[in-house]
């Protein structure tokens, strides 16, 4: 049995997410030994436990890199298959094709392909198709940085009912927030002004998170210990997947502790 789990982040959060201290009690309460560590720190030994990715938000400006790092642990907690395949926002279509309802998404590869994709929407926001946090994301057609990108409509939703993330633990919905951009953004990060408050779990939330979470089960042939389920409601009032997080989700412990308890409890489930 491994009994330590190493609560991967990066160097701009050595501590590890906000709100950790929570984590770290719960682990403490239940006898888990739990450190957080740098996922590129080259004097932490990954044989001596179970990685569990929390905060590696510098990723994105180095994916190659973090990618050949997941393939490098001989325990890592969702898996670097799922870890390649979820770093990439063209899972979207895939997940779409599959029957899940998600927000309308268009890959575009060059710069002609993302000039057509704008073109086929009122108000077009473009994502680089490997980003985080919201950096690079932009609204009409404003400069994109360099693709390729991934372009969807604005739902207007977000201005005032905002994002709704369910978290999926073992293929259950365990806890839901709410997510509100700040003012003059559709952006819903904390970094960017967003107010994240925890709520009760919905229903049709819970239905809509529950199905992609399986689907993408069913397309990677395995199964996910966690995911994040982002969500928000469309023109036709019905809520559409605008993200699926498999790798670093935040679990917005600084805003309401709930996802401590039950993480550490998943986590102690997979040891």
């Amino acid at each position: 049995m491994i009994e330590r789990v190493l609560l991967v982040t990066c160097a701009d959060w050595p501590s590890g997410e906000p709100g950790a201290e929570h984590l770290d009690r719960a682990f403490s309460d239940r006898g888990i030994a739990a450190e957080w560590v740098g996922w590129d720190d080259p004097d932490v030994d990954w044989a001596d436990g179970l990685a569990v990715v929390r905060s590696t938000w510098d990723y994105a400006g180095r994916i190659d890199e973090f990618l050949a790092w997941s393939r490098s642990l001989p325990w890592l907690l969702n898996g670097p298959g799922t870890f390649r395949w979820n770093v990439d926002k063209r899972y979207l279509l895939e997940l779409e094709h599959a029957g899940v309802p998600i927000v309308p998404t268009t890959y575009a590869e060059d710069a002609a392909a993302l000039a057509a994709a704008r073109a086929s929407y009122v108000v077009p926001v473009t994502k680089p198709v490997v980003g985080a946090g919201g950096v690079g994301v932009v609204v009409g057609e404003a400069d994109a940085g360099p693709g390729p990108w991934i372009v969807q409509p604005l739902m207007e939703s977000v201005r005032v009912e905002g994002e709704t993330s369910v978290y999926v633990f073992d293929g259950r919905p365990v806890s839901e927030f709410r997510k509100l951009p700040g003012a003059g953004e559709i952006r819903v990060q904390e970094h960017l002004g967003g107010r994240v408050t925890g709520v009760p779990l919905d229903a049709e939330a819970m239905e809509v998170a529950v199905r992609a979470a399986e689907t993408a089960c069913d397309l990677l042939e395995r199964n996910l210990a966690y995911a994040r389920v982002d969500l928000l409601r469309g023109d036709d009032g019905a809520l559409l997947l605008s993200e699926l997080e498999l790798v670093k989700p935040g679990l917005y412990l600084d805003c309401d502790p709930v996802n401590a308890e039950l993480f550490a409890d998943l986590v102690q489930n997979h040891l």
